[in-house]
C-alpha cells in the first residue's frame, strides 16, 4: 500500500514538473518575440474569429450563418469548432479581453500544457520511469513545426494534437484494461471536433496503430476490438462536424477530391529524421524557396544521440509492448514525404507534428524503460557518430549555417557528455533534469535566430486601440483592397491598419464586412469579385462589383445590399477623381484619406432596409421577420417572378410559401432567389438554412453516444465479474513497471 502510494505521489510530482516546464518553455520563447504566438493565422483568423463568435454567443445567437459575412460567413465549414465545448468557452470569454495577443497567448499555453501531460501520460503508459516522461512531455510543444507553425500560427492543428495526444493514453488504458470507454470517445471527440481535418485523419491513424499495436502485443483480438467501437463512437459522434463542409464542398475552392503530388511542403524522409541539431534548416520547397529559415524538422537535442545509451537487447525483448508506437512514427514519416495532396489534406509537412509526437514518444519510453550507462565510453563513441551524421545532414541541407551547425554540434555532445557523466554520478532524475532544462534555452535561440519571423501581419493587438484609430463604419461595408500592395512599414496601426482590414480583422474591430480570413471560399463568389483567402482583391474588382447582373438589371452591390464601398487607394489611385457610381457618393473620412476612398449610397443603409430582399420582378416582397437562419416575407404577384435575397446561395437552403415546399435557385451561380407562382396574394414565403446533413449528423451524435453507453455498462459488467471471479481477470502478458522506482 505504502509502494502504492509513493508511486502515485512520483507520478502527481512529475506531472506537476512537465506543467511547470512548459510554461517556463514557453517564458524563454516570449522572451525571444513576444508576439510569436499570436502571428500569421492566429492574428488574421482565429483571434478575432474568437471575439465575434463570443459576441454573437453572448447576444444568443448561435453563430453557424452570418450571411453578411459572404465570404467566410459559413462558420459550419470553417475552423470554427462550434460543436466543440473548449473552443465555446474561449469564445464567450474572448469579447472581455482587449488584447487579444495576450488572451491567444494564454489560450495556447493552456493548451502547450495539455499535450505536454498528454504526451506524459502516454509515456506511463507504455511503462516509461516518470522523469523520462516529464522529459517527453515538456519537449513536445518546442519540436520544429509545432513551434514554429501550429503553436505560433496554426491554432486548431495545435489544440487537435493536444486533444490526440490524451486520446492515446486514454486509448491504451482502455485497450490494457486499466480505464473505461469514455475518456478515449470523449478525447477522441475534442480532436475531431476542432474543426479541422488534419487532426481528425491523424487521430484515425493513431488508433488504428494502437489497435494493431495492441494485437501485438496482447496476443488477442477483443481489446483492440474494443478499442475501435469507441473510436466508432467518437467518430459518430463527431461526424456533424465535417457534413457540412462534405455537402458544400462542391462550391468552394476545395471542390475536387483528386490526389496529387506537386512537391510543394513534401519533407524528404532524411530532412525529417534531423532531429536533433538545433541549427537544422531543412530543404524542400515552401513559401520562401528551397532552404527554410526555421527549424521546422527539429524534434529535441537528445533524441538521437540518446540512441546509444539504450540497452537494445532489453528492448527487443519488450518490443510488442510499444510496436503501435514505432508503427504510428512510421506512417507519419511516410505521409511527410507525400502526396502533396489528398482531397482536402494538402501539404504533408504538416504531419510534422505527429513525426514529432511517435519518435519523441517512442526514444523517451525506450530510455525510460531501458537506458544504461554501462560501457558508456562506448556509448559515448557511437553517439558522436550520430552527431557527426546530423552535422552532415544539416550542413548538406544550408551550407551557407555552417558556422552554427558547427556550435549546435559540439554544444549537444557537450550536453550529451554533462547528462551522462550526471547519469552516471547522479542518477538518473539529474540526467532528467539536464535533459528537460536543455530545452529552454535551445527554444530561445531558434525563436531569437527566426527574427523578424517571415510569417507576420504585424495586425495591431489592442482591440480598444484598434477601434479608436478606425472609421465607423455601421451597416455592411465591401472593401476592394490588395494586401500585397502595403509596405511593411506600414502594417501597423498608425498606417495602414488604421483604414483597412484584412483576414478577420473586422471582427477584432465588431465592424460587419463582406470579407473574411477563408480558406473554403464560396468559388462563385470569389470569382464575382476576383476576392482571394486574406480579403485581397484583382483590380478589376471594382468594375465587377458595380456591373449589372443581367437577369435582374441591378448591380452586384445591390443585390448584396451592400452600404459602403472602400477602395485601397494604391488599388485604385485614381477613382477619386472618377464620378461616383449612380446612387453613390464619395464620402471623407479625414485622417485615412492616404490609404482609402470612400463610396456610401446616397439614400442612407441599403442592409437595413427591407430585411434580405434585394430584387423583386413582377410583384412585391415585404419582410415580415429577418434572422441569420431565416427570411421570413410576404409576396404578392399576379404574373410571378423571382425574389432575390442578400443571400449567399450556400448549399442547405429550404424555401417554403404557405406551409408548401418550392425550389430555390441561384442568380449568377452565386445569389439564392426564389421564383413566386403567378397569382399569388399575401403569400407567406419562408426561407430558411440549416447545415447541410445536419439530421444525419444529429442522428450519428446519438448513435455514437449510445454506443458509448453500451461500451461502458459492459466494462463496468466485466470489472464487477473480475472482482466476484479474480481468477477470470485477463492481464496484459508482461508486468507492469515499478513506478516506485520512478526517480532512480
Amino acid at each position: 500500500m505504502e509502494s502504492n502510494a509513493v508511486a502515485r505521489r512520483d507520478v502527481y510530482t512529475w506531472g506537476l514538473v512537465t506543467a511547470l516546464g512548459v510554461i517556463a518553455g514557453y517564458g524563454a520563447v516570449l522572451l525571444a518575440n513576444v508576439r510569436h504566438f499570436y502571428t500569421d493565422d492566429t492574428e488574421s483568423q482565429y483571434a478575432p474569429l474568437w471575439v465575434m463568435l463570443g459576441n454573437r454567443l453572448r447576444d444568443g445567437q448561435f453563430p453557424s450563418m452570418v450571411p453578411e459575412h459572404w465570404m467566410a460567413g459559413n462558420y459550419t465549414i470553417e475552423e470554427a469548432g462550434l460543436l466543440n465545448p473548449p473552443q465555446l468557452l474561449i469564445d464567450l470569454i474572448a469579447p472581455s479581453v482587449d488584447n487579444v495577443a495576450l488572451y491567444a497567448t494564454v489560450v495556447k499555453l493552456i493548451f502547450a500544457v495539455v499535450l505536454g501531460l498528454g504526451v506524459y501520460r502516454i509515456c506511463l503508459e507504455y511503462g516509461a520511469k516518470a522523469p523520462w516522461a516529464a522529459v517527453a512531455g515538456i519537449a513536445i510543444p518546442f519540436t520544429g513545426w509545432l513551434l514554429f507553425f501550429d503553436e505560433a500560427s496554426w491554432y486548431t492543428a495545435f489544440v487537435g494534437t493536444a486533444w490526440l495526444a490524451h486520446a492515446w493514453a486514454s486509448g491504451v488504458r482502455y485497450a490494457r484494461g486499466r480505464s473505461g470507454p469514455i475518456p478515449t470517445v470523449v478525447f477522441l471527440y475534442l480532436a475531431i471536433s476542432v474543426q479541422y481535418i488534419f487532426p481528425a485523419v491523424e487521430a484515425g491513424l493513431m488508433i488504428g496503430a494502437v489497435a494493431v499495436g495492441e494485437v501485438v502485443y496482447q496476443r488477442k483480438w477483443a481489446p483492440s476490438l474494443r478499442l475501435l467501437a469507441a473510436a466508432a463512437c467518437a467518430a459518430a459522434a463527431g461526424l456533424a462536424t465535417y457534413l457540412p463542409s462534405m455537402l458544400s464542398a462542391k462550391v468552394t475552392w476545395r471542390g475536387t477530391a483528386q490526389i496529387n503530388n506537386d512537391q510543394f511542403l513534401t519533407v524528404p524522409w532524411s530532412e525529417s529524421l534531423n532531429a536533433s541539431l538545433p541549427s537544422t534548416l531543412p530543404a524542400y520547397n515552401s513559401w520562401w524557396g528551397y532552404v527554410q529559415p526555421m527549424p521546422v524538422v527539429y524534434i529535441a537535442w537528445f533524441l538521437i544521440p540518446a540512441l546509444a545509451f539504450i540497452d537494445w537487447r532489453k528492448a527487443r525483448e519488450s518490443w510488442r509492448e510499444f510496436s503501435a508506437i514505432a508503427l504510428f512514427a512510421i506512417m507519419a514519416l511516410m505521409w511527410t514525404a507525400g502526396p502533396g495532396a489528398i482531397g482536402p489534406l494538402r501539404w504533408p509537412a504538416r504531419v510534422l507534428p505527429m513525426v514529432a509526437l511517435g519518435l519523441l514518444v517512442l526514444v523517451c519510453v525506450l530510455l525510460g524503460r531501458f537506458a544504461t550507462f554501462d560501457g558508456w565510453r562506448r556509448r559515448g563513441i557511437a553517439a558522436g557518430v550520430l552527431i557527426g551524421l546530423l552535422f552532415v545532414r544539416s550542413f548538406s541541407a544550408a551550407p551557407r549555417e555552417l558556422g552554427w551547425h558547427v556550435v549546435a554540434a559540439l554544444a549537444v555532445a557537450a550536453l550529451g557528455a554533462a547528462v551522462v557523466w550526471l547519469g552516471r554520478t547522479r542518477g538518473t532524475v539529474a540526467a532528467c533534469v539536464l535533459t528537460l532544462a536543455a530545452v529552454f534555452p535551445i527554444a530561445y535561440i531558434q525563436v531569437h535566430a527566426a527574427q523578424p519571423t517571415p510569417m507576420g501581419w504585424n495586425l495591431p493587438t489592442n482591440r480598444s486601440e484598434m477601434k479608436a484609430a478606425f472609421p465607423d463604419f455601421p451597416g455592411t461595408t465591401l472593401q476592394l483592397a490588395d494586401r500585397g500592395r502595403i509596405p511593411h512599414d506600414q502594417r501597423n496601426l498608425r498606417g495602414a491598419y488604421g483604414s483597412l482590414v484584412f483576414g478577420n480583422y473586422a471582427k477584432d474591430l465588431e465592424l460587419t464586412y463582406v470579407s473574411g480570413y477563408t480558406p473554403n471560399g464560396h468559388f462563385w463568389f470569389g470569382e464575382t469579385l476576383c476576392m482571394l483567402w486574406d480579403t485581397s482583391v484583382c483590380p478589376d474588382a471594382y468594375r465587377r462589383a458595380f456591373a449589372v447582373e443581367p437577369s435582374t438589371g441591378r448591380t452586384i452591390v445591390d443585390l448584396m445590399k451592400v452600404d459602403r464601398v472602400v477602395l485601397h487607394r494604391a488599388l485604385y489611385p485614381d477613382a477619386r477623381e472618377q464620378p461616383a457610381p449612380d446612387g453613390w457618393k464619395w464620402v471623407d473620412y479625414p485622417g485615412h484619406e492616404q490609404y482609402i476612398s470612400v463610396l456610401e449610397r446616397v439614400d442612407g443603409l441599403a442592409s437595413t432596409h427591407n430585411g434580405r430582399v434585394a430584387d423583386v420582378a413582377g410583384g412585391t416582397a415585404i419582410s415580415v421577420s429577418e434572422s441569420d437562419l431565416t427570411s421570413r416575407v410576404r409576396v404578392t404577384s399576379d404574373t410571378g417572378g423571382p425574389v432575390v435575397f442578400a443571400r449567399l446561395g450556400w448549399p442547405g437552403y429550404h424555401a417554403t410559401l404557405n406551409g408548401r415546399d418550392i425550389p430555390t435557385r441561384l442568380i449568377a451561380k452565386t445569389f439564392l432567389a426564389v421564383d413566386i407562382p403567378a397569382g399569388t396574394k399575401n403569400g407567406d414565403l419562408e426561407v430558411s438554412w440549416r447545415p447541410p446533413g445536419w439530421q444525419l449528423g444529429v442522428a450519428a451524435a446519438l448513435l455514437g453516444l449510445f454506443g458509448a453507453g453500451v461500451l461502458q455498462w459492459a466494462y463496468v459488467r466485466s470489472r464487477r465479474r473480475d472482482a466476484e471471479d479474480p481468477t477470470e481477470a485477463s492481464e496484459p502478458p508482461t508486468p507492469q513497471p515499478d513506478l516506485v522506482d520512478s526517480t532512480r
